[in-house]
């Protein structure tokens, strides 16, 4: 089962976020059959992205992160909530397979160079948005950028999918550990060396390691506490009704023109690819409703 947990350490001077994100980022590799790089950097916007969701507070709250880039993958779009759901899909799904060395997949490459913007809707007033150039393209260090430059909260950010020879997911997985206001200098170092040490995460996992056996590798100097555990999923909330309001939003010039061409039609799901078909009856009622 894909869980995260939440953390702190030093006296609450430093928070931390681990999951086991390897049912999610599988997933999304079936839905979108994917190839390896594309897998890859899914799976890590999806696995960052869900940690970020669960950071936020309100019930109704909606985080969505989208890359756009000039490499192959054209970019990416997640979109999580706080209760742990998160869904995504690549702009491209088949990219040409490249590794950095043997065994390491070369992300940066697919995505290649471009922008992050995030989207927080807390539920109440306007969303808050920003955008921030992307770093490498390898996702963690990207977003550790974002935190840096629009959160202004000194973080570091871990994150790993290891894509297994027959292209599904063997793990997958992260962190993400933030430093607090009132963070020390010893506080700073310890979490300085813990990452020192750290290595990459997929090993960990690879290992049999657990997010709380993570949170105490990074955090071990300065006495990590498990505060909460949180089941995660990939999970869309798309239906026929929800897709039936977009279609009615179009407008009675564009209604009348589908009418008028006599076809049904059928609209899909970015996110889980479902699709919804329409008949011509069904749109004239939709146009009555206008």
């Amino acid at each position: 089962m894909d869980y995260m947990v939440r953390g702190t350490a030093g006296n609450g001077h430093v928070r931390i976020f681990s999951c086991v994100s390897k049912e999610i980022c599988e997933t999304a590799r079936e839905i979108h059959d994917t190839t390896p790089n594309a897998t890859a950097a899914l799976g890590r916007l999806l696995t960052g992205g869900v940690m970020m969701g669960l950071m936020m507070k309100n019930d109704s709250a909606v985080l969505s992160l989208s890359i756009k880039s000039d490499g192959p993958m054209k970019g990416l779009t997640v979109s999580t909530d706080s209760h742990g759901h998160v869904k995504g899909f690549p702009y491209v799904a088949k990219v040409p397979f490249e590794e950095l060395r043997p065994g390491k997949l070369n992300v940066g490459a697919s995505v290649g160079n471009g922008t992050l913007t995030v989207i927080r809707d807390e539920g109440a007033g306007e969303p808050y948005s920003s955008q921030t150039d992307l770093l490498s393209g390898e996702i963690a260090e990207d977003l550790t950028v974002y935190f840096a430059e629009s959160e202004q909260v000194p973080s570091a950010v871990g994150l790993g999918v290891l894509v297994g020879t027959d292209t599904k997911v063997q793990t997958a997985g992260g962190f993400i550990v933030q430093m607090m206001p009132d963070a020390t200098e010893e506080d700073i170092t310890a979490v300085e060396n813990g990452l020192h040490r750290f290595g990459a995460v997929t090993d960990h996992f690879a290992a049999g390691k657990t997010p709380e056996e993570l949170v105490q590798i990074v955090l071990s100097d300065i006495d990590p506490e498990i505060l909460e555990k949180t089941p995660i999923e990939f999970k869309c909330n798309c239906s026929r009704d929800r897709v039936s309001r977009a279609l009615i939003s179009i407008g009675k010039k564009d209604l009348k023109d589908i009418i008028e061409d006599g076809k049904p039609i059928e609209l899909g799901c970015n996110y889980c690819r479902s699709k919804y078909a329409f008949t011509i009856d069904e749109i004239k009622e939709m146009l009555n409703e206008k």
